[in-house]
């Protein structure tokens, strides 16, 4: 007698096993091909073909391709690829790369606005002094929305600073945004030759007095090549008149050299104190302070901050607070805490990329959080702008009467509570003997 439940049993059994055995074959080779994909996504030669591929067609089919150098191509490809790194990153054509040079230099055409790619917006980091882009009244935060016309939203940073300079003596037309109140203008301005002036005192100048109570002030506009040198100058007259405070102002400091925000700090610091470290893939550096000790003794220091304040000058708030070794008053700083080195390639350009953060001595990160101040005293838009009207020479001028009149009746209310802060200090100094209102904790 036939046995036709355990016939059927052994049939579904072989059924089974042919299925198992069909998955795991069919498994198997998806996962055989994704692991070649995987492999394939990061191999230079196979993916290096790819593009060769794609860019002869796109010379060869492309109805203007004809048009089309190999260079252009090769160009517009770095920079679609470095710009989607982060807002800081981008390929650098000769003529860019120059220009980069010539700003740490402290001369260049155009209208003196620092600006910076900033949640896919063309963001003014902060307006230079005495600049078309100051005198016109744009501030810190406004965006860059059209130039000539052209909407800039979106496009690489390189390309529409390219669009704002050109020759001085050019106009150009641009619109602005200011996001915190929604305001929207158009302005015409002129280009210029932007020559910074890097230290300045109270009055735009370099003589550098100290007040009634032998309170000093110094403004660092922005941290070029020779700003620590400029600096050492400004504290040597200082210290000749016996000063016994110092407002250091960096608001609207959209930062510059991290060489030299380290030789800033070392002015104020102990040999060996701790400035700032920058930690990355490749990249573990800790900075400390060479200089021959604090040349100002300790005498009490008010850093002045806002939103303008970026960059290498977040470095010198962040390690001035860190340390004990001033009050840091205003507005919060901007956030752009990342180091970019820069790699000359052959042709005359270069990639300019971010290869580290910046971290304050006891390793607080500065990128995209910023300083906070010790004393928050914030600013309006207007009171803002009738301050940089005011620190810009010639700023008052060819305006009305009555416009000169409301922007001469602004305080500014950051720098009065910075000198009223620093009295205080001064008055506990000498009514606990002499005895130092903060101390540096030295490495």
């Amino acid at each position: 007698m036939v046995n036709f439940s355990a016939m059927k049993r052994r049939l579904i059994f072989a059924l089974v096993v042919v299925t198992l055995l069909l998955n795991l074959a069919l498994g198997a080779k998806i996962y055989l091909s994704a692991a070649q994909a995987s492999t394939d996504a990061d191999n230079p030669q196979v993916n290096l073909a790819l593009f060769n591929d794609a860019m002869q067609k796109i010379r060869n089919e492309y109805v203007d391709g004809t048009n089309l150098t190999y260079q252009e191509l090769v160009y517009a490809a770095l920079k679609g690829a470095v710009g989607k790194l982060d807002p800081h990153s981008e390929f650098l054509d000769a003529d860019s790369f120059q220009q980069l040079q010539d700003d740490t230099e402290g001369q260049f055409g155009g209208l003196g606005l620092v600006v910076a790619l900033r949640d896919g917006h063309i963001t003014v980091v902060a307006p230079m002094e005495d600049t078309p882009g100051s005198r016109a009244g744009i501030l810190s935060g406004d965006y860059i929305t059209q130039v000539e016309g052209q909407n800039v939203e979106g496009q690489p940073l390189a390309d529409v600073v390219k669009l704002l300079r050109g020759e001085p003596g050019s106009s150009v037309s641009i619109t602005v945004t200011r996001p915190f109140t929604g305001e929207k203008k158009n302005y015409t301005l002129q280009r210029a030759i932007i020559q910074m002036q890097m230290v300045k005192d109270i009055n735009g100048k370099q003589e550098f007095p100290v007040d009634e109570n032998k309170i000093g002030y110094v403004r660092l506009t922005q941290f070029g090549d020779k700003t620590a040198d400029d600096l050492e100058v400004a504290l040597n007259k200082l210290k000749s008149q016996g000063v016994q405070g110092l407002v250091l102002d960096l608001r609207w400091n959209p930062g510059g050299l991290l060489d030299q925000a380290v030789a800033v700090c070392q002015k104020f610091l102990p040999r060996n104190q701790l400035v700032v470290s920058t930690e990355g893939r490749h990249v573990l550096e800790k900075y400390y302070a060479q200089g021959s000790g604090d040349e100002l003794k300790n005498i009490p220091i008010v850093v002045l901050v806002n939103l303008g304040s970026a960059s290498a000058a977040e470095i010198v708030t962040g390690c001035m607070q860190d340390l004990h070794r001033a009050v840091v008053l205003g507005e919060k700083t901007f956030g752009k805490g990342s180091v970019q080195t820069i790699f000359p390639l052959d042709d005359g350009s270069a990639l300019k990329l971010t290869v580290a953060h910046y971290y304050t001595p006891s390793h607080k990160i500065i990128h995209q959080r910023g300083i906070t101040p010790d004393v928050l005293v914030p600013l309006s838009d207007a009171e803002e702008a009738a301050l940089l009207l005011k620190r810009t020479p010639g700023g008052l001028e060819g305006i009305s009467a009555p416009a000169r009149a409301h922007v001469d009746a602004i305080h500014d209310e950051q720098l009065e509570r910075a000198n009223d802060l620093l009295k205080g200090l001064l008055l506990y100094d000498n009514l606990s003997g002499g005895k130092p209102a903060k101390k540096v904790a030295a490495k």
